[in-house]
């Protein structure tokens, strides 16, 4: 996906394009932009009528209600036929300071309303259908909570453009939070085959699933492995009872946050420093990086502790079986080969700019 196609929408419409959830519907805008117009009118009709001796009808010389009504509305509209017209000092003075700016915030009330519900969203529409048509390697995070939120925060950090993320949730709140970070957004329902469609899960780069609730993650990961066979999926999930359910589900990566912080406690109990280290390892905010990617062709035939990128290997994954440093399968990488090395995180975004 380019990295300058980034959408932030503002529309409503179908659920086949990304969207954001608007806070104040559709129907009660125009409903209450037309009551402001007609409310405007109104009092336009009765300072007509209280004025009323200052009108001539050059048609009967007589000005019923129903004159009234009439001139206010070609008054408001600017039509103007001159057959009833102001002819009293009053009357003109109320036509110049009353009714004339009332009709100018008529007309803006109504050519706004036009352009919002008409020209504006219909190019919007057009826009970004054709941005949703181009979304291709994307990385999809279905929740914006802390978890999805940090990951994103991550993912920027690391060099990955905004524009290529795409962010679900139902909360106005979140959507607001993942657009102001510069994702593309959607409101909806993470579980609903047609949500994920419309972001095209199936030809997403990777798939972050954090819901907050573990039954709905599980849930997440069962819809968009159907929808999408070949794309990883990673889920956080808070109970250890349900990882095995996560991977049944098709989850490639499993992380649960409590056992997580536990290998931290347990690390700092058996030196002062693990703890730091392995902090260190997950964020980018740190010295050294953990990075996966695939053996470079240069790379073939050596031994894992001799990588191109100058970092260091730790584990190599053939035919997707992990190898340690020091078996023998490490001894020789070999084409399709994924490796797990430590790299210094200026080396790592060095990379990523170079990508």
């Amino acid at each position: 996906m380019s990295k300058r196609t980034n959408s932030r929408l503002h529309i409503q419409g179908s659920i086949n394009l990304l969207k954001r959830a608007s806070k104040w519907p559709i129907w009660a805008d125009v409903a209450t932009r037309l009551g402001v117009a007609f409310a405007l009118i109104g009092i336009v009709v009765l300072v007509h009528w209280i004025d009323r001796d200052g009108l001539i009808d050059h048609h009967d010389g007589h000005i019923s209600f129903l004159d009234v009504v009439y001139f206010t509305m070609i008054s408001v509209t600017t039509t103007g036929f001159g057959d009833i017209a102001p002819i009293s000092d009053r009357s003109r003075l109320i036509e110049a300071v009353i009714v004339t700016p009332i009709r100018v915030a008529v007309l803006f009330i109504f050519v706004g309303t036009a352009y919002n519900f008409v020209i504006k969203r219909t190019w919007e529409k057009w826009r970004m259908a054709r941005i949703q048509s181009r979304l291709t390697n994307h990385i999809v995070v279905l929740g914006y909570g802390v978890s999805g939120a940090e990951a994103v925060h991550e993912l920027i950090q690391r060099g990955t453009d905004p524009s290529c993320i795409v962010v679900i949730d139902q909360s106005p709140a979140r959507i607001g939070a993942a657009e102001a970070a510069g994702c593309n957004v959607l409101a909806g329902d993470a579980s609903n085959d047609e949500t994920l469609v419309a972001v095209r899960v199936a030809e997403a780069q990777s798939v972050l699933v954090s819901a907050g609730r573990d039954d709905t993650s599980i849930l997440i990961v069962l819809t968009v492995r159907h929808l999408a066979p070949k794309v990883p999926i990673s889920v956080v999930i808070r109970a250890q009872d349900n990882e095995l359910l996560a991977r049944q589900a098709g989850a490639n990566n499993v992380i649960n946050p409590v056992s997580f912080t536990g290998l931290l406690l347990a690390g700092s109990a058996q030196g002062a420093h693990v703890a730091e280290y392995m902090a260190d390892l997950a964020s980018i905010g740190g010295r050294v990086q953990l990075r996966e990617r695939p053996v470079a062709a240069e790379e073939i035939g050596r031994s894992l502790d001799q990588l191109a990128s100058g970092g260091r290997g730790l584990r190599v994954y053939r035919a997707g079986t992990p190898h340690g440093f020091w078996e023998p399968e490490a001894q020789r990488l070999e084409h399709g080969d994924l490796i797990v090395e430590v790299v210094r995180c200026e080396d790592d975004e060095a990379a990523a700019s170079a990508g």
